[in-house]
């Protein structure tokens, strides 16, 4: 009877796969953190955070 053994090339597949995306996740990260932060000020209002009132 055929027995399914997975072969070395499917783990190498997974292995060359995995490798990719960290690669192109740290591309990513790297080029947001090249670009830096947008130049400008904050508000010196604060933000409206109260809760409305009841009814």
């Amino acid at each position: 009877m055929y027995q399914f053994r997975p072969s070395g090339g499917v783990r190498m597949r997974a292995l060359i796969a995995a490798a990719t995306g960290l690669a192109v996740a740290l591309a990513l990260v790297f080029t947001i953190t090249a670009l830096g932060s947008p130049t400008g000020e904050t508000s010196p209002k604060p933000l409206l955070t109260t809760v409305p009132t009841h009814p």
